[in-house]
This record gives C-alpha cells, sequence and structure tokens, in this order.
C-alpha cells in the first residue's frame, strides 16, 4: 500500500511537472489585428487641451527642422526645401525670426530637442491680447548627451480659415523665443 501511494504520489507530481513544463504559446497580436479590433473611439479635447497639444507639436516641429537645417551644408537643395518649411509656420516668415534660434542652436552644438510641459496663456499688451506658449526645451549633442532644459517662450496666433462651414483655424507663430517677462519686483524688494 505504501508503494503504491509513493507510486501514486510521483505520478502526479511528475504529471503536473510536464504540465507546468509546457508553455502555452502566446501568438502576438499584430498591428492589423489591433485595427481591425479598434472600436474608433473619438477622444474629445476641450480648446485649451486642442491648442496646447497643437502648439507643442508646432514647437518641437521647428526646433526638429532648425537642428536638420543646422546640421546641413546651408546652401543645398534639401536645405532649401527645410528652411521654406519653417518659414511655413510663420505667420510672417523673416530671416530675423530664425537668428535667435538658429544662433542659439549652433553655439550650444545642438543636434536633437526635447520639448515637454508646455503651458499656454495670454497676455494683455496695451489694447492687445497676446498668445503665449511657455515650455522647456531639452537639448542633447552629437552623443545624444542632455546639454540642459531651457525655459522658453512663443507668442502664436490663430487665423481663422476663409471656409465658414467649419471652423478650423490655421496656427502660425508671431515671434519665437520670445524673452520672458520679468517680474516688476526687484529681488530682496519687500513693501
Amino acid at each position: 500500500m505504501k508503494t503504491i501511494n509513493k507510486t501514486l504520489f510521483f505520478s502526479i507530481l511528475i504529471v503536473l511537472a510536464i504540465i507546468s513544463c509546457v508553455k502555452k504559446e502566446e501568438t502576438p497580436v499584430s498591428d492589423l489585428d489591433k485595427l481591425r479590433n479598434t472600436n474608433n473611439q473619438t477622444v474629445q479635447m476641450d480648446s485649451t487641451q486642442a491648442i496646447n497639444a497643437i502648439t507643442l507639436q508646432k514647437v518641437q516641429d521647428v526646433l526638429d527642422l532648425s537642428t536638420l537645417y543646422l546640421s546641413g551644408e546651408k546652401n543645398t537643395e534639401i536645405d532649401t526645401a527645410i528652411y521654406s518649411k519653417i518659414e511655413k509656420y510663420f505667420q510672417k516668415p523673416d530671416s530675423l525670426s530664425f537668428n535667435l534660434l538658429f544662433k542659439e542652436l549652433e553655439s550650444l552644438q545642438v543636434k536633437k530637442v526635447k520639448v515637454n510641459n508646455i503651458n499656454i496663456y495670454q497676455e494683455i499688451q496695451d489694447k492687445d491680447t497676446l498668445d503665449l506658449a511657455k515650455f522647456n526645451v531639452e537639448y542633447f549633442d552629437h552623443k545624444n548627451k542632455s546639454i540642459g532644459t531651457f525655459e522658453k517662450n512663443a507668442q502664436y496666433t490663430l487665423v481663422s480659415k476663409r471656409e465658414k462651414t467649419n471652423k478650423e483655424f490655421k496656427f502660425y507663430f508671431v515671434n519665437f523665443y520670445q524673452p520672458l517677462k520679468k517680474d516688476s519686483t526687484a529681488a530682496g524688494v519687500t513693501k
């Protein structure tokens, strides 16, 4: 009886070991299957979130194109095409619009840029309301090593498209890397 119990115990143990060793091979879900099984849900954003997302993308695009332009010879057809693409992000493109940006990128020898922590806000100046975006930019060198993170400011405008049926706007920068407004209270002064 003892041998039957031992044999039964060992046979059950062997069966459990075999079952645990046999791995279920999970087939990875292909991208096509993922697309096929989505239910096309739309994500609702309020206008501030939408403008934030658009501004983040536009700032990243301008900086990526600028680093790409500066890494070239600046006199080839590709460089001309990149420069004209950068100009399309600005309402009134002017070489002065890019000088400050290009000088900073060249002096720090930036090869890659990452934009984060963007915040849009409005500022009233005289009788005008300015749309501004404050963001942090992290610069990387040719070895993908961080050079540093810098706080920047850009002024943008949304221009209504001519079609009245769609409430669509075209996004333009008015001033890129606009100097941040200084606090009016001097350091150490309290009243």
